[in-house]
């Protein structure tokens, strides 16, 4: 039967259709993030659309059901509304798919990484999606996905080219047979290439990986596929499924050393237990942008110039990749856990502790300021719970000042702080969370050097950033309450940088944490603490020199004791790391590979046991809020 064979020739040019669109989203990606395949060999480049092939087909396969489902009842009705039909499936999936890239295009030069579970977390605040993409980013997310659309329509085009002449339809009880064997083969087939073959485990992104370069398996690495298996997992209730499943008493057994050394030491930094506290959260701040953590080379010489006054934590970790994830770990003293954020749960987060809590017995009066909007990731939600005395965003702030796409400038929120300081009554913690060297970058023209270079826009922001805490800093120092006050300065993530682009290695997560001030001991004033520490640390740290009790902060240890175990846990994209002054690793959840390994053959195998024993215990607690 004619129909018939033309129906499989249409099927097969299904999967041909989607390689060659797939192909060209790579071409677009490569020209647009140029700059990110510097390092790159044109043999490397090429490699990618040769590897890539295995999950291309998958989600060519997986793509191709509907349509095909639709070519093959054309064998009953051979009209023309059956291809309007089939064309406007194909749409509706080419529209899909170039979105998705399109988003991935214009995410890629900020998040160093393919669009994942992440954009949900800003979905869920669409306003702020177009407030930290500057406008050229928009843009060239519609120019994008509109070019791709048209390239893919065009391509279906050549490839189904319209029918000079319908035959005459067949009798059904011949007709009937064959689209059975044809719906039942091709969606076999179809099924097959999804899962990537007959073998036990599925097909999965590792697939496509190819290269020591992070920026290559990106290009690699299907887009569609990618992002679905994210939206997939984004909606799993239970991703313990992908940790490693280790007893309690194993756990425990493993850690023993980690929670039986002497709690009881000597090293107070502070002259005065009861201080005021400022917590200054700089957004984004990673430790290369930072001088005298990344041997002078940074963008920070006011900040490096507090550092020889204050106490400068040089080996912390920030807990994961976002904001609301640091906050979070900062004042709960909790660590993250892959694919979780744990302010987006109320009913878990409510159960922990929070400093402001701690400080308030004592009381201490709370307030929490951001320059742009809280309701991302529940951060404001998240402070309210824990019983702030004031949370504050951009609503705060007088209306005509000037201000960048999602936030005020720094300087408008240091302003505006140093005035909600002087109007209240001590004791107090203050916080504060910058936004200017977050993207778009928006701080006033001419107020910073323009840095050239990979990250050129962020060491711009940072600079001005720094330029903006220093005058803080100087006007605090006149008022009468500096005396009795400590600024706790620390990041809430890190951040692609001009010596380090790669989100899934330690270096990406390492950021600075500096305590200064006057109640600071003039003999621990320069002092440099190299333990190795997380965000999570900061509680009991903090409230341990206030001579508090941190007993139901089981996650977070006292970085100035001398006997302190050195570790930290963070999260990477899929996957999480562990860091020991022993060396580090990055593990991928999907891959189940490393993605960076510094620790030799000795110490990888138990090391690799603890950081699975600590996440296996901090899962089961988190299961259990």
């Amino acid at each position: 039967m004619q129909e018939a064979k033309r129906t499989v020739i249409d099927g097969f040019k299904l999967l041909l259709f989607w390689i060659l669109v797939f192909d060209v989203q790579r071409i677009i990606f490569s020209l647009h993030n140029y700059d990110k395949f510097t390092d790159v060999s044109w043999g490397e480049w090429f490699q990618a659309f040769i590897f890539s092939l295995r999950l291309d087909l998958a989600t060519a396969g997986l793509l191709s059901l509907l349509p095909m489902l639709i070519l093959i009842t054309g064998i009953f009705f051979k009209k023309p509304w059956h291809r309007k039909l089939f064309f406007g499936a194909m749409l509706i999936e080419i529209i899909l798919c170039s979105m998705i890239h399109g988003g991935e295009i214009n995410a890629y030069p900020e998040w160093n990484h393919k669009l994942n579970t992440r954009v949900f977390t800003h979905l869920l605040n669409p306003g702020e999606v177009f407030r930290t993409a500057d406008y050229g980013m928009t843009i060239w997310f519609i120019i994008y996905a509109v070019i791709e659309t048209v390239i893919g329509f065009f391509i279906l085009k050549k490839l189904y080219p319209p029918k000079t002449a319908y035959p005459k339809k067949s009798a059904w009880y011949i007709a009937a047979p064959i689209s059975i064997v044809l719906l039942s083969s091709f969606t076999g087939l179809f099924i097959v290439l999804g899962r990537g073959g007959f073998q036990q485990i599925p097909i999965n992104i590792d697939a496509a990986y190819y290269s020591k370069n992070y920026v290559s398996n990106d290009l690699s690495v299907n887009s569609v596929y990618y992002f679905t298996k994210s939206f997939m997992l984004y909606n799993r209730s239970e991703i313990g499924n992908l940790f490693p499943q280790i007893s309690e008493k194993k756990s425990k057994r493993l850690l023993k050393d980690l929670y039986t050394y002497p709690r009881e030491h000597t090293v107070d930094i502070l002259n005065n237990d009861k201080p005021n506290v400022v917590f200054i959260i700089l957004e984004g701040w990673t430790a290369d942008a930072v001088g005298c953590l990344n041997n002078g080379r940074g963008a920070t010489p006011h900040f490096d110039a507090l550092a020889k006054n204050g106490v400068l934590f040089t080996n912390i970790y920030a807990a994961g990749s976002t904001s609301e994830i640091g906050n979070a770990s900062i004042f709960a003293g909790y660590p993250a856990l892959p694919e979780i954020s744990i302010s987006m749960q109320p009913d878990k987060h409510r159960k922990l502790p929070s400093i402001n809590q701690d400080l308030k017995k004592w009381g201490y009066t709370s307030h929490y300021l951001f320059s742009g909007d809280l309701k991302y990731g529940n951060i404001g939600g998240f402070f309210i719970d824990h019983g702030f005395d004031v949370v504050e965003d951009e609503n705060e702030f007088p209306t005509n000042l000037p201000h960048g796409k999602l936030n005020y400038y720094d300087e408008a929120l240091y302003s505006l702080l140093l005035k909600k300081i002087n109007q209240t009554k001590g004791p107090f913690m203050h916080c504060a969370f910058t936004g200017s060297t977050h993207s778009p970058y928006d701080f006033p023209k001419g107020k910073a050097p323009v840095w050239k270079g990979t990250e050129a826009k962020f060491m711009s922001s940072v600079f001005y950033a720094d330029h903006c805490l220093n005058n803080f800093i100087k006007a605090c120092k006149k008022e009468k309450w500096y005396k009795n006050t400590i600024f706790v300065l620390v990041a809430d993530h890190g951040h692609a940088s001009p010596f380090n682009t790669n989100p899934s290695v330690a270096q990406f997560f390492r950021i600075p944490l500096l305590i200064f001030g006057e109640p600071i001991k003039t003999e621990c004033r320069g002092k440099r603490i190299n333990a190795v520490g997380s965000q999570s640390d900061i509680a009991t740290t903090l409230l341990r020199q206030m001579h508090g009790d941190v007993k139901h902060y089981p996650w977070s240890k006292d970085l100035l004791n001398p006997n302190v175990p050195q570790f930290a846990l963070h999260t990477i994209i899929r996957g999480y790391g562990w860091v020991t002054p022993k060396g580090h690793f990055t593990w991928h959840m999907d891959g189940k590979m490393f993605q960076e390994n510094t620790f030799d053959a000795q110490h990888i195998g138990k090391e690799r046991k603890r950081c699975h024993a600590f996440m296996s215990l901090l899962y089961e607690q988190y299961k259990s809020l």
